[in-house]
C-alpha cells in the first residue's frame, strides 16, 4: 500500500498562502498591478505570480515608480525581467511630477525624492484606473507595515486609515470598494527577511547584484554607508572610501545605506542574515526622520 505525505514545510505553506492571495486578487479586481521596485520582495511577489498562473503569463502589469535617483543595476534588472516575462510595464516618473509642479524637490544635505513618490504613485494609479496595487511589504519589516492586512483599503484620495481596516477572518478577503478607491494587497505579509532569502535560494531566483557584497565607493553618513553618486552632496568633513558592502534593501540611491559584508553568494547571504540582530531597514535614512516616518508616509498613500 502506498503511503502519501501531505505535509508541507513552512516555506511551502508561505508559498501556498501567497499564491492563494494572488489568485483572490485576480478573482476580485478588474485592473490589478504589481508594484515593482526591483527589490527582493517585489521580485519574489513577481515570481509567485508567475507560479500562480503558469503556464499562462502573469495577468498583471508591473508598475514602477522611477525616482530618477535609482541604482543603474536596478533599472537594468527591471528591464531584463520585463523582457523575459513579456508583461506590460507602467512607469510613473517623479521627475515628470516635479516638472509639472505636482511636487517640489527637497533641498539640503539629506534631501531625497522618497516622499515625492507618493504623488507620482497615486497619479499613476488614478490615470491607469488601477483598483488593486500588489506590494511586497512584510509585517516584520517595520511597525507600520505590521498593521497592514492582506487586503488593505485605500480611500478615494489614496489614503490609509490603520484604525479603520476590514476584518480578515480565516482566509476570507473583502475587496469591495467604491469607484475611485483602491486596495493594496500584500501576499508575502507573513514572511520574514529570512524566509525571503531562503525562498530565493530554494527557487534559484535572480536578484540584482547589489544584494551581493562587492567593492563600492561610499560615504559614512547617518550610521551607514551611503553610495557615492552624482546625486550625493558632500559635506566638508566627509570623505569617499572604498568598502566591500552589500545592501539589505533597495530604494532611492541617496537614502539606501549598505553594510560591510563578505557575503558574495546567496548561500553566504542566508548565513549572514541568520546571525543579524539589526532590522533590515536600519540603514534607510528615510525611516530615521522620525519615530513614525513610515506610518506618516503610508497614511498619505506611500507603498
Amino acid at each position: 500500500m502506498n503511503e502519501y505525505n501531505y505535509s508541507l514545510n513552512y516555506i511551502d505553506e508561505l508559498e501556498s498562502e501567497a499564491i492563494y492571495v494572488l489568485r483572490e486578487v485576480w478573482a476580485q479586481f478588474q485592473n490589478p498591478v504589481i508594484l515593482f521596485s526591483g527589490g527582493k520582495d517585489s521580485i519574489v511577489v513577481t515570481h509567485l505570480a508567475k507560479k500562480a498562473f503558469y503556464p499562462s503569463k502573469i495577468p498583471f502589469a508591473l508598475m514602477h515608480v522611477d525616482t530618477g535617483h535609482n541604482f543603474p543595476e536596478t533599472i537594468k534588472f527591471r528591464d531584463d525581467l520585463i523582457n523575459e516575462l513579456g508583461v506590460r510595464l507602467i512607469v510613473g516618473s517623479v521627475q515628470e511630477s516635479i516638472d509639472q509642479g505636482r511636487v517640489a524637490e527637497e533641498k539640503g544635505k539629506n534631501a531625497t525624492r522618497n516622499a515625492l513618490q507618493i504623488t507620482t504613485l497615486l497619479d499613476a494609479i488614478e490615470s491607469n484606473k488601477v483598483d488593486c496595487a500588489i506590494g511586497g511589504g512584510r509585517r516584520d519589516e517595520e511597525k507600520a507595515r505590521a498593521k497592514e492586512r492582506f487586503f488593505s483599503h485605500r480611500d478615494d484620495f489614496g489614503q490609509w486609515d490603520p484604525k479603520n481596516q476590514r476584518p480578515e477572518l480565516w482566509n476570507l478577503f473583502n475587496g469591495k470598494h467604491f469607484e475611485g478607491e483602491h486596495f493594496r494587497v500584500f501576499p508575502i505579509s507573513n514572511w520574514t527577511e529570512m524566509d525571503v532569502w531562503n525562498y530565493i535560494l530554494r527557487e534559484n531566483i535572480a536578484v540584482p547584484s547589489l544584494y551581493l557584497a562587492h567593492e563600492r565607493d561610499v560615504v559614512w553618513r547617518n550610521d551607514s554607508w551611503i553610495p557615492n553618486s552624482e546625486f550625493l552632496v558632500m559635506e566638508e568633513n566627509e570623505k569617499i572610501e572604498t568598502k566591500k558592502i552589500r545592501f539589505r534593501t533597495l530604494g532611492d540611491i541617496t537614502i539606501t545605506g549598505g553594510i560591510e559584508s563578505d557575503a558574495d553568494t546567496l548561500d553566504k547571504v542566508v548565513e549572514e542574515v541568520s546571525a543579524m540582530r539589526q532590522t533590515e531597514r536600519g540603514n534607510r535614512t528615510d525611516d530615521k526622520r522620525s519615530e513614525t516616518a513610515m506610518e506618516d508616509r503610508k497614511k498619505q498613500g506611500y507603498f
